[in-house]
């Protein structure tokens, strides 16, 4: 148990697979000016997470303690923080990637990258909606200005981001196209998914045409073959950051646009998800929630990549 000057944190001091996540006891930081000091009440994971848990990714080498995601209570305020006060319950992205560090029992924070939590909403939701959520917001409504009547295709539609940007796009008043395995097609529905693909068993591009939005979640191939289902103009964004020139060469070739992007912390978009949460138009779905403590559990079942939905820390 933790003392009131330390705390708990899921760390790793090499590369490698699940088993390398260990509980570690730190000194607890203090806020600087314009940061925040939230007490983890539930922390997403994320594919970013194993991805840098076995191979360093932006972060290097470990030591390190993984987490974007975070939902809270504010424990303490830094100098100049106006916008929040012990006790508020808030949630938001770390900046990303630099910014982690919230599978722990606290985590510092810029409050640029805080919101208040929805009320409707407990903070296991809330802590499962920060990076996927923000994902597809900068995705389809910051870059790719998603309007109503227009055709939205997501790859991995029952994936975390996934399924986040099937409801944002129903809410932009989108018809949605959705690819997943056909055991899935079900939940698609549910959300509002206006035509189905199993990717194991059709070609998308053979069984789509004239979509105005690919939302690209996988990357390689999958990004320059998304290019030929779009009509004149229209758009694929990737948010897998980088990948082969032919992404943009062939995009420049068939009229349309290629963007590859990363997620950044963003006030703004937590309070139009909030927002969305309120009215009833955004929710995640939770594959699972583990304590702290069974981190590695968490990544092990991460790492099968067949989860549907989120999987969330939660935090005594």
């Amino acid at each position: 148990m933790s003392t009131v000057n330390t705390m708990r944190v899921i760390s790793q001091d090499t590369l490698g697979g699940p088993e390398v996540l260990g509980v570690k006891e730190v000194e607890r930081p203090s806020p600087r000016p314009n940061e925040v000091l939230v007490r983890v009440r539930a922390a997403g994971l994320n594919p970013t997470d194993w991805k840098h848990r076995a191979n360093g990714g932006f972060l290097g080498e470990p030591p390190f303690v993984l987490g974007w995601d975070v939902s809270g209570v504010v424990e303490a305020v830094g100098i100049g923080v106006a916008r929040f006060a012990p006790g508020d319950e808030v949630f938001g992205l770390l900046p990303y990637p630099f910014g982690h560090g919230s599978h722990a029992e606290y985590v510092i924070a810029p409050a640029r990258a805080l919101a208040p939590k929805p009320a409707v909403i407990d903070h296991t939701q809330a802590g499962a909606l920060p990076l996927v959520s923000l994902t597809a917001w900068q995705a389809l409504v910051e870059t790719a200005d998603v309007q109503p009547g227009q055709r939205v295709l997501v790859h991995a539609a029952a994936g975390g981001v996934g399924h986040v940007a099937v409801q944002i796009a129903k809410a932009r008043g989108a018809y949605v196209i959705g690819t997943a395995s056909a055991g899935k097609h079900d939940f698609l529905r549910e959300l509002g998914v206006d035509e189905t693909i199993d990717y194991r068993e059709t070609d998308f591009t053979e069984a789509v045409k004239d979509v105005d939005v690919v939302l690209d979640t996988l990357g390689g191939e999958y990004s320059t073959r998304s290019l030929r289902v779009l009509r004149p103009g229209g758009i694929v964004v990737s948010i897998l950051p980088v990948g082969s020139d032919d992404f943009p060469r062939e995009a420049e070739r068939l009229g349309v646009r290629a963007v590859r992007m990363l997620v950044d912390a963003s006030r703004t978009g937590l309070r139009a998800i909030a927002e969305l949460v309120e009215a009833g138009k955004l929710r995640a779905t939770i594959a699972g929630t583990f304590p702290l403590a069974d981190a590695a559990e968490a990544h092990a079942l991460g790492d099968t990549g067949r989860t549907t939905g989120k999987l969330v820390l939660v935090v005594d």
